[in-house]
């Protein structure tokens, strides 16, 4: 059999301007996800660690390290806390990368779920090497891409919401995806550039979107969307019109 990918790459053009993703059968019988790229194409496992690796016989290097982290805290105690080296980092990074081509295919692909379950992952990687990464540099490296990260799993957790009709319930996950972006900004000092972030304002542009659109109309919708105006009359110096939004507000929180 020829190991030349011409035949595979001949009738799908790469586009620079769009993702060009797809799902095929794999010859093991499981699906796999391909994704197109400018000198040929990625294809990844749809679940499991993308390359369908086992890193020391466990799911993922993620998942090793964290079993590593648990024994060394139950065998030392008192000792000195778990660390992760160069060499650790390099491995988690490469395959952070693998779920990034993932995620981004799945988000393409409509596959909400899963996208969200992947983008948790990388979330859940930040974190650990946030705690126990020996060296700064190494966790700013993984900890500068938590708003995206944060942006597409708040995206793919609230699509599904609202397409199965819960607009509130997904405004709910929008809220908490905006207040985690917060949080990051003000844990590096940057809470004052908020309005500089483009995926803290891709997800208030969102919200918005679905507010003004009347896909939730209840009392607490309307007051999310008050709460808004009222810190842009408040920003603005508009005190009146502050004043009478703090009305209203009040008057929609006291209805049962």
């Amino acid at each position: 059999m020829s190991k030349d990918l011409s035949h595979i790459l001949r009738d799908w053009d790469y586009d620079p301007e769009e993702i060009g993703v797809r799902i095929v059968p794999g010859d093991d019988g499981r699906e796999k996800i391909q994704m197109r790229v400018e000198l040929g194409a990625l294809q990844m496992e749809i679940d499991g660690r993308p390359d369908g690796a086992r890193p020391e016989n466990c799911e993922s290097w993620l998942d090793y390290y964290e079993e590593q982290r648990r024994i060394h805290e139950s065998t030392h105690p008192e000792g000195p806390p778990f660390r992760l080296g160069e060499t650790e980092c390099m491995r988690l990074w490469r395959e952070g990368v693998q779920y990034y081509h993932r995620y981004l295919s799945l988000w393409h692909l409509d596959e909400f779920e899963r996208c969200a379950r992947d983008t948790a992952r990388n979330l859940r990687l930040f974190a650990f090497v946030r705690a126990h990464a020996e060296q700064d540099r190494h966790k700013l490296h993984f900890d500068q891409w938590r708003p995206y990260v944060t942006m597409m799993h708040t995206r793919a957790s609230a699509m599904p919401l609202l397409k199965n009709s819960e607009p509130e319930r997904a405004l709910a996950v929008i809220e908490a995806g905006i207040d985690a972006i917060h949080e990051f900004l003000d844990e590096y000092g940057q809470g004052h550039r908020a309005h500089e972030c483009a995926e803290l304002t891709n997800l208030e542009r969102w919200r918005d979107e679905i507010l003004r659109n009347g896909q939730a109309d209840t009392p607490q919708a309307k007051i999310r969307v008050l709460r808004q105006q009222l810190d842009e009359a408040v920003a603005a110096e508009e005190f009146e019109q502050a004043a009478r939004l703090r009305d209203e507000i009040r008057r929609l929180s006291e209805q049962p």
